[in-house]
């Protein structure tokens, strides 16, 4: 089994900061599938979350550096 040594998971409050949005922002947006960065589940009356970091970074500019 190959280990994965990127950081698996972006944060909702990461991702919120890198794009200049609210968290509330981003939660409707993954929960409503208009990102295409990322996904949210709901188990029972919980929603979970998983952005892709690749796919966060190609989203905001490839390559482009954030601080």
């Amino acid at each position: 089994m190959q280990q994965v040594e990127e950081q698996q998971n972006i944060k909702i409050k990461e991702a919120a900061r890198i794009l200049g949005k609210s968290e509330q922002f981003i939660r409707i947006g993954l929960q409503r599938n208009i990102f295409p960065f990322g996904y949210a589940v709901k188990m029972s009356s919980v929603w979970t979350y998983h952005i892709s970091p690749k796919k966060l970074n190609d989203y905001v500019g490839g390559g482009k550096q954030t601080k």
